[in-house]
This record gives C-alpha cells, sequence and structure tokens, in this order.
C-alpha cells in the first residue's frame, strides 16, 4: 500500500487550505487581543483626565484587567477550538489519521526516526527540498502499539527475534516499515552450494529461522498444502517442482521454452509475483533471465529458501507499489496469487501496476489462475481486455482443487503481450 510522509516538527502534515485558514484564525484572534488592551488603555487614561479618586481608579483598574483576562481566555479557548477542528478537517481531507507522537505509549525510537532533519546545506538546488522527512505506511496508525513493540528495543543491541510482528505489521498495510538501530537475529548460512548449483540442491535446515513456525524442518513443510502455488514445493529432488515450467501435466500448464519464443526483442529480466520457493526463477536462471521473485514468509520461510538456491527474494506484499522504475521488465509472471480479493478496483490498482513497470511488447504470463466463479472469470477477462493486450496464448480449463477439496475449478492460462502506446 502506498506510504506518507510524516513532518513531525509541528505535529501533523497539514493542506495548504488548512494552513491558510489556520493562519487566518490566529491573525483574527491577535487582532481582538490587541483592540481589547486598547479599549482597555483608553478607558484608564480617560478615567485620569476625569481626575477620579484613587479608589476607583484601582477599582476601575481592576475590573478592567479582569475582562480582559476573561477575554484573553475566550481568545484562546477559540484558537484550540479551531486547532482541533482544523485538525479533523484534515483528517477528513486525507482519508486516513496520522500518527500521534504524543501518546503516553509511543516508542522513543519511533518518535526519533520520524523527525525530520534539517538539510546542512539548506536548500538542495536539483530537488527543491530543505529536509528529509522519513516515511511510513499511513495505515500504520491503525496497528501504532504493535508499531511501538517493533520499535522497542536496546539501541546497538540485538533485535528482538520478531519477523512474525513485522510480516504481521506488513499484511496490516503498515508498509513500509520504520528502520532500526539494532542487529537482527544472525542464523548460520553453512552448506549453501555454487551457483548454478544452488538451483537445485536440497536447502539445510540449519540456514533458516524456523522462529515463530509450526514447522521446524523442511520435511514437515513438504507434507504440507501451503497454498496452490506451494505443494510440496520444497522437495526439489522427488516431487513434481523440479518438473515444473518444463514438463506439462495439462493444456494449462506453458512451458517455459514456448513462451520464451514469444518475447518481441528477447527476455533478460522478469518480476514473478507470489512465486512459491523460486522454482519459476530458477528455470529462468538457467536461460541466462534475471528473474525477481516476490514473496512473503506465510506459513514457511520462502525468502531465506529462495535465497539459498542463489535468487533474488523481494519481500514485499502485493498492495505496496512495486519498487521499480517504469518500462524495465521484459516478462512479469503471476498465478492465482494475483487474486488480491475485495473490491474490482483493488485488482485494477495492481494491473495497471504491472502495466506500469513491464516494458512495451513485454509480456505478461498469467499461469494456471484460478477463478473463483465464472463471474471472476468475466471480470479478469474485461480487465484484460480494457488494457488492449495482445492474446497469444489464452487457455480456459478445468482441475482438481489442488487444496484438497476435490472440487473441479475454472483455471485460466495465458500469455499476453503489452501494446505500444502513443
Amino acid at each position: 500500500m502506498g506510504s506518507v510522509s510524516l513532518k513531525i516538527g509541528d505535529g501533523t502534515a497539514r493542506f495548504q487550505s488548512a494552513t491558510v485558514c489556520s493562519s487566518a484564525v490566529n491573525i483574527l484572534m491577535i487582532f481582538s487581543v490587541i483592540t481589547t488592551n486598547l479599549f482597555a488603555l483608553y478607558a484608564f487614561t480617560a478615567s485620569n483626565k476625569h481626575h477620579q479618586s484613587q479608589h476607583l481608579l484601582l477599582q476601575h483598574a481592576h475590573k478592567n484587567f479582569s475582562l480582559i483576562s476573561e477575554q484573553v481566555q475566550l481568545i484562546l479557548n477559540e484558537i484550540d477550538s479551531s486547532q482541533k477542528k482544523l485538525a479533523q478537517m484534515e483528517k477528513q481531507l486525507l482519508g486516513y489519521d496520522t500518527i500521534d507522537l504524543s501518546r503516553p505509549n509511543i516508542a522513543p525510537e519511533l518518535k526519533l526516526f520520524l523527525q525530520q532533519h534539517q538539510l546542512p546545506l539548506g536548500k538542495d538546488s536539483k530537488t527543491g527540498i530543505t529536509e528529509m522527512v522519513p516515511s511510513v505506511g499511513h495505515s500504520c496508525e491503525k496497528s501504532s502499539d504493535l508499531l511501538s513493540q517493533y520499535m522497542t528495543y536496546k539501541v546497538y543491541g540485538s533485535c528482538q527475534d520478531d519477523w512474525i510482528l513485522a510480516q504481521k505489521l506488513i499484511l496490516r498495510a503498515c508498509e513500509p516499515l520504520p528502520r532500526r538501530r539494532c542487529f537482527a537475529k544472525v542464523v548460520s548460512k553453512v552448506g549453501l552450494y555454487p551457483f548454478p548449483d544452488s538451483l537445485w540442491k536440497p536447502v539445510a535446515n540449519k540456514t533458516v529461522n524456523w522462529s515463530g513456525l509450526s514447522c521446524k524442518n523442511f520435511q514437515c513443510l513438504n507434507g504440507k498444502k501451503l497454498n496452490r502455488e506451494c505443494i510440496g514445493c520444497f522437495d526439489l529432488l522427488n516431487g513434481y517442482e523440479s518438473q515444473r515450467f518444463v514438463k506439462a501435466r495439462g493444456k494449462n500448464d506453458f512451458l517455459i521454452d514456448d513462451v520464451l519464443e514469444l518475447g518481441s526483442g528477447g527476455i533478460r529480466v522478469g518480476l514473478d509475483l507470489g512465486g512459491g520457493s523460486g522454482s519459476f526463477a530458477a528455470r529462468m536462471a538457467e536461460r541466462n533471465v534475471t528473474v525477481i521473485t516476490s514473496t512473503l514468509n506465510v506459513d514457511a520461510p520462502f525468502s531465506e529458501f529462495i535465497a539459498a538456491r542463489g535468487l533474488f527474494p523481494l519481500y514485499l506484499s502485493l498492495d505496496h507499489r512495486f519498487p521499480f522504475y517504469d518500462n524495465v521488465f521484459d516478462l512479469v509472471h503471476a498465478a492465482s496469487s494475483l487474486d488480491v480479493g475485495g473490491k474490482p478496483e483493488k485488482l485494477e490498482f495492481l494491473m495497471f501496476d504491472i502495466d506500469r513497470i513491464l516494458r512495451p511488447d513485454g509480456l505478461f504470463w498469467l499461469d494456471n489462475f484460478y477463478c473463483t466463479s465464472d463471474e471472476k472469470k468475466r471480470e479478469l477477462t474485461r480487465l484484460i481486455e480494457k488494457f488492449g493486450y495482445k492474446k497469444l496464448k489464452w487457455v480456459v480449463g478445468e482441475k482438481i482443487d489442488s487444496l484438497g477439496s476435490g472440487k473441479s475449478e475454472v483455471v485460466l492460462s495465458a500469455v499476453l503481450q503489452k501494446p505500444v502506446r502513443v
């Protein structure tokens, strides 16, 4: 999900309209104070001119002082009320709450991280900025207690073994997370194989962090159906994983070599969304194609396993904007991980981001996408047609649900070519 920079100097980030309104209110209040004091001064000097008694002067001055105090208090109350209204207006305009750092349970390290830092040489001539402002995901406000727990540690000490907590925040759209000033837990990487032997060699249990997971070894994971993309996916020797993308089990299974032949201008670099244990990237690496695999460690150490194979894991949720420049990938591969759920607009946002990073004439490979209903298939088909992609391959078939329900489900496999837009 997107992120927002939080300026901490004045408490919250204001829209320009809110700032102008606030300034106008404050000017009006200051004018009222000046007017009241001038009136009091006039009344005081007028009484001197009429030679009233000292007793009456003191009594009148005391009364004026009381009136002035009351007026000042009323003005201060108005200013406080106006600021609260402006803060409420800001929340309504922005659509989210900023993190309130005045809360007593906010970790000191979180406050320090979110402080703005002035540039040492003033305004930067190239960017126009005068300060560096760290950012965190705006949804972190909804999980501020968990975020403070994540940011509670001994500076220059060891971080807590809390990757599960960090992932929980990410899954709650608290992304990106703030940086920390502690040392992450070290896991020995003894027994790793050199590349390219590492692509299909077993990964040792001791090379990954098993804390927070129900399984404590890969043998346990191979007996589980973690998701449609990972059923025995950690078994690189005996299971189907070693045959994926090079041997078809049905008409919806496209072979890598067949797809690569469709690439106009050659396929050199790609992105695999929710790529399981990284076997798609491994097969591409054998063909001198660099593929980045986006993944999270949901129920298994996917990121560490992919890295142990000599491949590039990207620890990122699909709610986050891809951290890549426009038109840089020759190929984007996605399977059922593309089903992000929620309203149709959520899938549209994801598709537009895929389209952004995919170069013109690049390929979008939709691999065995499970359509939970005919309406889901129609929605996806209409969405693809809106983008104007050329259908190089398009196969709709049926498969028995691999997660064990026994039901036959509709699956869509397609290779689509991005148009050259002018």
